[in-house]
């Protein structure tokens, strides 16, 4: 277990008083707005680098040609018919990716909108699959200052220097507004989902002003946390002799990035909502037949602060109210006048003219006196359409309906709830914030990490079912084959239930929490999980009112590689949700239990080999959901026929069995467990010598989908171990005792064959066969210990192996490279050099870096954890590092070049944080002795059921309720 002294080095501790001034610290100490304690920094006139992507090999590019003409083709093919293709490494975005990414803004899944540290709003991800990552720069936060008499005045942007895309300062457009902050003593706090900009004397000496960003992702919440909406508070401290007038402008382009604000037919009016709140609507109309958009951007009217807005303002000499104008009329009278709010919506933009709005508050503070002015920004996009498939309506609708003028109640209810989503954010926070074990590196990247599931394409709809009033428009609807299975008797229709019988009966009343009876002792029921030595995830209330639908949710794998939920990277990113949504990451899973169980017919071209296929075959676990209609087109993927790769069957297992164990819901456990079954009966066709072992096919037959494995490999061969054991375990726990002892057996049988095959002394070789990297050490050769150990379950290899190759991965993979300052590399030769075999192999991984981590906390190696994670927090986060703040790439090659920036698989320093903080109900979940098993006759030790054995279990599944899921068998 974790001791209580982890890591005592103060390596990578970012004080505030090193960025911030104490006096002005001091100054801001009441109502959240000075920043924590725990923060990534930086100062505002930091240079944001042009990030470096990496390069194949000459050698790499020779084995890849024919895979690249096919993928080059198929790109073209998707193209003709309007839609992008899933991986697409041919075109690039004209403006290039830097180092210039901060937190991004609202909640989880209705489209996100990125601010970068120095104030730009960028990375626009409205509409599901796309990003636009140029920053819009006419959205920004100004500041006027007026000192009694009029003789001192203050004007900026709130942004420092001539950024991109900005003209000359002599036209009518932005440039021509005061860029006069200089940053150098204007600072970025970041801790996701808040973040706060310390102004400290800029432009006016003696005003300090910080601006705090809030989005409400608050865990376990599942109505605020999809909300697309933020809010900025700015806090004022006038620290002068004099009376100042302060005005803030917010200004905001109708746009939702790219060149969108210039399609035409965009309408803005302003409003004046309920408690104060009033500013601007910005109806955008989206091109290619999207689902409109509207904005609202507002400001909060209180006794002190006087809010006014100018509903409409262009950026070029022909518009009837200028940029340049607008500038003029702040600095000459520091707000608009008031009938405007009477103005009534625009006239539609014409093609070609960018239509902006701006809402002004402003406020007089007194000599040594503060202010606070509240702005919110919301988009209200109520329905998502994917270009192959049906409609779907937002998870937020549920609360705040289908109109787009929602986004008036948006930044309404924003600017008045945004206080209790600050308590409730402390709330979670602080216990880890306040951790002493804990390197402070660590605390505030394990929650910045976490920008990927706002910024990650999230896609959070309502229900299952499609709007109403679209359907496909492109292809007919997926025929999905219904197949006898086997072992699939058994209807998956147990939603709303607790368990079914084992040595006593239990109820089918899900509302009872009563626990299950394991060997004569009951196990803790639901209801008594919580206890403050634990983690407070998994809480309480998301066990209550389970028969609430949450909707159904999509992540991207990444922005660049455009598959929704792709599953073999979500084995590692997915403790962040179980974590903090572990309704939502039980709701991914019955998808995929769902997928297991289907067959899609139709031919596919697999573009590694140029061969055909079919899209999903029934028993294997499909890749991703899909991309241009998800949920009904699965496995978008089609470089690779990914119903032959070795990994993804062992980690639908392994996931299903440590939610199962985690959350204790029973009725998920019965639900998902025909497709577990049928899961682990698919995987024994790749057992050629029957000795219990699955061996790969000489192809790259698991994610690391460049890499070739040859026979049985550590990776692949180490997650079926752990399948095996984790299967045991979940059908004894399901009273499914001849499965259980099946799977025993086996494990046994082909432990044996693994440990003889691939253990060298030190390590397990990379693979059993003869190639240049068979003996390579690989940093992920323990992934199914990791996992098992995670679940609450045994180890599977014995103490010294596992540290042993640990330290291994630690000493050539970790420290060789870099000193220890990059991650683990994939792949490391037992000559101290990097295997080169493949792009991949020779790549730093940083979601596989944070999961070895964990694997040595797990093995009570703490030193080597923290130093191996570290090294992705000193190469991506910090000042030192190459730029990947808040757009973490899969991985980058030892000269620090990245490969496909935000990605899905860094959410796994959440592993961590699991390991040191494991839930009560894995700590106390039942163990299982996989060495105690029962003698079982060759001819029952296939892992397929005897059909009087299935219609047993399926009779006892017969009395739950339905479900959503329907089985296909």
């Amino acid at each position: 277990m974790v001791t209580g002294n982890l890591f005592h080095s103060k390596k990578n501790s970012w004080p505030p008083e090193e960025y911030v001034s104490r006096n002005t610290l001091q100054l801001f100490n009441f109502d959240s707005a000075a920043p924590p304690k725990q923060a990534w920094r930086r100062r505002l006139n930091s240079h944001a680098n042009i990030l470096k992507e990496f390069s194949v090999t000459f050698m790499e590019a020779i084995q890849m040609v024919r895979l690249g003409i096919r993928l080059w083709s198929y790109v073209r093919e998707e193209a003709s018919h309007g839609r992008k293709a899933p991986i697409d490494p041919f075109t690039r975005e004209s403006c290039k990716p830097s180092a210039s990414q901060g937190v991004p803004l609202g909640g989880m899944g209705s489209g996100s909108i990125s601010r970068g540290f120095r104030g730009e709003f960028r990375q626009w991800q409205i509409i599901p699959g796309t990003c636009n990552i140029s920053p819009v720069m006419a959205n920004q936060f100004s500041i006027f200052i007026s000192r009694d008499g009029g003789n001192k005045k203050y004007a900026s942007v709130l942004a420092p220097g001539q950024h991109e895309g900005l003209g000359k300062t002599s036209d009518e457009g932005i440039s021509s507004w005061g860029w006069n902050l200089n940053g150098q003593h204007s600072t970025y706090h970041a801790l996701f989902p808040r973040a706060w900009t310390i102004y400290d004397g800029e432009p006016d000496p003696d005003l300090k002003v910080s601006c705090r960003q809030i989005s409400p992702f608050v865990p376990h919440d599942y109505r605020d946390s999809s909300l697309p909406t933020a809010v900025f508070v700015y806090t004022l401290v006038n620290t002068g002799k004099e009376r100042a007038k302060v005005s803030l402008l917010f200004t905001w382009a109708n746009s939702i990035g790219g060149i969108s604000h210039l399609s035409g037919d965009h309408v803005n009016e302003p409003f004046i909502g309920e408690d104060g709140v009033s500013g601007v609507l910005l109806h955008h109309k989206t091109a290619k037949g999207n689902p409109p958009v509207t904005f609202a951007v507002a400001a909060s009217e209180t006794q002190n602060v006087n809010v006014t807005v100018l509903p409409c303002f262009g950026l070029t000499e022909g518009s009837f109210i200028t940029a340049r104008k607008i500038w003029g009329k702040m600095m000459q009278d520091g707000q608009f006048d008031r009938e405007n709010f009477n103005i009534g919506p625009s006239m539609p933009s014409s093609p070609g003219e960018t239509l902006c709005a701006a809402v002004s508050a402003s406020a007089w503070v007194e000599p040594h006196g503060k202010c606070t002015i509240a702005f919110a920004l919301a988009w209200s996009s109520p329905k998502i359409k994917f270009s192959k498939g049906s409609s779907y309506h937002r998870r937020y609708t549920k609360f705040y309906g289908t109109s787009e003028r929602a986004a008036v109640d948006l930044v309404h209810d924003a600017l008045t709830n945004y206080k209790h989503w600050e308590e409730e954010i402390e709330k979670w926070q602080s216990p880890i914030l306040e951790d002493i074990r804990l390197p402070e590196w660590y605390k505030f990247t394990l929650f910045n990490e976490l920008y990927f599931l706002v910024a990650g394409g999230t896609v959070w709809i309502d229900s299952s079912s499609p709007s109403a009033d679209v359907k496909s428009d492109q292809d007919p609807p997926i025929k999905v084959e219904s197949k006898n299975i086997k072992v699939a008797e058994a209807e998956m229709n147990c939603r709303h239930s607790t368990g079914f019988e084992h040595t006593s009966t239990s109820g089918c009343n899900s509302s009872t929490g009563v626990g299950l009876k394991q060997n004569g002792s009951s196990t803790i029921p639901r209801k008594k999980r919580s206890c403050k030595h634990f983690s407070h995830h998994l809480k309480t209330e998301d066990q209550l009112d389970g028969n609430e639908d949450v909707g159904r949710f999509l992540y991207l794998e990444g922005v660049e590689y455009i598959m929704w939920c792709t599953y073999d990277v979500h084995f590692y990113a997915s403790f962040a949700l179980l974590e903090l949504f572990p309704k939502i990451e039980l709701n991914i899973q019955r998808d995929f239990a769902k997928a297991v169980l289907s067959e899609d017919g139709r031919k596919v071209k697999f573009l590694a080999e140029g061969n055909y296929g079919i899209r999903k075959v029934r028993g294997a676990v499909p890749h991703d959901l899909g991309t241009h209609d998800p949920w009904n087109e699965m496995n978008a993927y089609n470089i690779h026929d990914t119903s032959k790769w070795k990994d993804l069957n062992s980690k639908f297992v392994l996931q299903v069995y440590r939610d199962f164990a985690a959350t204790g819901d029973m009725a998920f456990g019965i639900e998902v467990w025909p497709a577990v079954r049928t899961a682990m009966e698919y995987m024994e066709q790749f057992d050629r010598d029957d000795d219990g072992l699955i061996e790969n096919d000489g192809f790259p037959d698991q994610t690391y989908d460049a890499w070739t494995v040859h026979g049985v490999s550590a990776y692949c061969g180490c997650l079926w171990l752990a399948a095996l054991q984790a299967a045991a375990a979940m059908a004894q726990r399901l009273g499914d005792k001849f499965f259980a002892e099946t799977c025993k057996t086996k494990f046994f049988s082909a432990k044996s064959a693994f440990e003889k095959k691939l253990w060298n002394g030190s390590y397990f070789n990379y693979d059993s066969g003869s190639s240049s990297n068979s003996k390579s050490i690989q940093a992920d050769q323990l992934a199914g210990q990791w996992y098992t150990s995670s679940s609450g379950l045994g180890p599977i290899f014995d103490e010294f192996k596992t540290r042993s190759s640990l330290q291994k991965i630690f000493d050539f993979n970790v420290m060789k490279v870099k000193g220890g300052r990059m991650g683990a590399v994939n792949g490391m030769h037992p000559n101290g050099k990097v295997d080169e075999s493949c792009m991949q192999s020779r790549e730093v991984w940083t979601g596989v870096t944070y999961a070895v981590a964990a694997n040595m906390l797990l093995a009570g190696m703490e030193e080597e954890a923290f130093t191996t994670a570290e090294g992705i927090f000193i190469a991506g986060w910090s000042e030192e590092g190459f730029g990947y703040w808040f757009q973490t790439p899969e991985g980058w090659t030892t000269n620090g070049h990245y490969r496909s920036l935000i990605y899905m698989r860094p959410l796994a320093i959440w592993s961590m944080q699991w390991v040191l903080s494991p839930p009560k109900a894995i700590i106390e979940a039942p163990k299982i002795n996989m060495m105690d098993r029962i003698v079982i006759s060759p001819a029952t030790f296939s892992l397929s059921l005897p059909e009087t054995r299935v219609r047993k279990i399926a009779n006892k599944t017969a009395c739950f309720g339905n479900s959503s899921l329907q089985c296909t068998c």
